[in-house]
């Protein structure tokens, strides 16, 4: 005891030599400690190494102690930082009460020019036996693909419900009038043609919807075989002579020949018969149509189909082999066409692991196409 100035006594607590020093240290190293991150076991860093989701690993205090490489792409982590706000607070969440979080978020992504994209994300304890406890998994799934596939679906059903309603609805409006005109033998007749001419329109739709599920449903060609450019040529060539004779266009083949590819034959056809009807389609009477057939340098096949009709705008180039898409749809529709033939000819070409090309000046013509590789066994011939 010590006596104080007042007279009291004022009790000192004595300590060891050394004690406070002690006492310091421990401090120092409970708080070096919590400063160091916690090491994830190796096992769990290899199965994060391989998830095709943006993986983030947080401890107990929100450093990022993993970070897959897809989640620093998209710009959800910078260096030992989450860097998601929303993200960061449902962490905490699921650290607090240990209960698994799901939800989906918005997030601006820097290397794609700070577009929005989509993320369903799953939050996770890892439990307190794994580095110490406290540490949170975060899975990103990007969601903007299958977004866009849903949203194409969407937009093929309505179009593919619309087209089919057209031509019924004229199919049943002519009936009736087929019937109030039953005594008009001339009316009869003209109505009657122009329900064929609906019918006949009905018909090619469901073809081609048919033709484009079958292309996507096999590709690539499952069972490549030797196919003669020749022949794909003269059957797409016969299969719109008609329609050109009926304008007095002139359909002409030019180029090398005995070129051969590997691939499905009719599907060929069909993809250059399309081309063809359009050309003939969208050109005035009494004009040329060119086909152009030629190897190049890279040892592909190339055929081109050159028209002398009315172009197609700039602005309408990209967005020409969607389905249904038509740059003047009342003139579509008037010539019989169905909006899906580029489109058939875009996944006949993909089927083929070729592609479809187009050269377009409006009031000039355009120039359709389509490269395919060649059989690596075969040269062809000259110049025709």
């Amino acid at each position: 005891m010590a006596c104080g100035d007042n007279g009291g006594y004022v009790a000192i607590r004595s300590r060891a030599p050394g004690a406070g020093a002690s006492t310091r240290q421990a401090r120092g190293t409970r708080l070096r400690a919590a400063q160091q991150p916690a090491r994830l076991p190796p096992g769990i860093a290899s199965v994060l190494s391989v998830l095709s989701s943006s993986a983030v690993v947080l401890d107990s205090n929100d450093r990022v102690l993993r970070a897959s490489a897809a989640a620093r792409a998209f710009g959800l982590v910078k260096g030992d930082r989450l860097m998601v706000t929303e993200l960061a607070a449902l962490a905490r969440q699921v650290r607090r009460d240990g209960e698994i979080r799901e939800g989906e978020f918005e997030v601006p992504v820097p290397r794609l020019g700070g577009r929005t994209t989509s993320f369903a994300v799953r939050v996770a304890p890892l439990g307190a036996a794994i580095g110490g406890g406290g540490l949170v998994l975060l899975l990103a799934e990007d969601q903007t693909e299958s977004r866009r596939v849903d949203e194409v679906k969407r937009d093929f059903v309505a179009n593919t419900s619309h087209e089919l309603k057209t031509p019924v609805g004229a199919l049943a409006l002519l009936a009736e009038t087929i019937e109030d005109a039953a005594d008009d033998a001339e009316a009869v007749r003209r109505f009657a043609g122009k329900m064929r001419q609906e019918a006949q329109r009905l018909t090619n739709l469901v073809q081609d919807l048919i033709t484009l599920s079958r292309i996507q449903a096999v590709e690539p060609v499952p069972d490549p075989r030797p196919v003669a450019l020749d022949t794909v040529v003269a059957e797409a060539v016969d299969g719109c002579r008609m329609r050109a004779n009926a304008r007095g266009i002139t359909l002409a083949s030019v180029g090398s020949r005995g070129l051969s590819v590997l691939g499905d034959e009719d599907l060929l056809v069909t993809a250059l018969r399309n081309l063809l009807e359009n050309a003939v389609a969208y050109s005035p009477e009494k004009t040329r149509v060119v086909i152009t057939t030629r190897k190049t340098p890279e040892g592909n096949a190339e055929l081109s189909v050159a028209d002398q009709g009315i172009g197609i705008p700039e602005r309408d180039l990209e967005r020409i082999f969607e389905r249904f898409y038509r740059v003047d749809p009342a003139r579509s529709r008037a010539t019989g066409g169905t909006g899906l033939g580029l489109a058939i000819v875009k996944h006949v070409m993909a089927a083929h692991n070729g592609k479809v090309t187009v050269r377009s000046v409006e009031g000039a013509g355009s120039t359709f196409t389509l490269s395919i590789p060649l059989r690596s066994d075969h040269a062809g011939t000259g110049a025709a």
